[in-house]
């Protein structure tokens, strides 16, 4: 696979996350509190910085009120869109 079509599937991965977490109005402090973890973890798994498991997606997940199975739907559905 070449990088530059990973890096722009990690960024929809991203900016998913991101966008889901702002529509929920929830800031990263809240996230964090959720996940008993510091602003930076949420921070890091946002820039890139720092990838997630699965287990800690399904945590951010339930952090943001939805279900792990309708995250990856979403996702399918941005990665079909923005196909390069």
């Amino acid at each position: 696979m070449k990088k530059n079509l990973y890096t722009h599937r990690q960024r929809i991965l991203l900016d998913l996350l991101r966008n889901i977490r702002k529509d929920a109005g929830l800031r990263q402090d809240d996230v964090a509190e959720r996940l008993g973890r510091p602003q930076s973890f949420v921070s890091k798994y946002e820039s890139g910085e720092r990838r997630l498991d699965i287990l800690e997606l399904y945590d951010v997940c339930e952090a943001l009120g939805l279900k792990l199975n309708k995250f990856v739907e979403k996702l399918v559905v941005n990665l079909k869109d923005n196909k390069h």
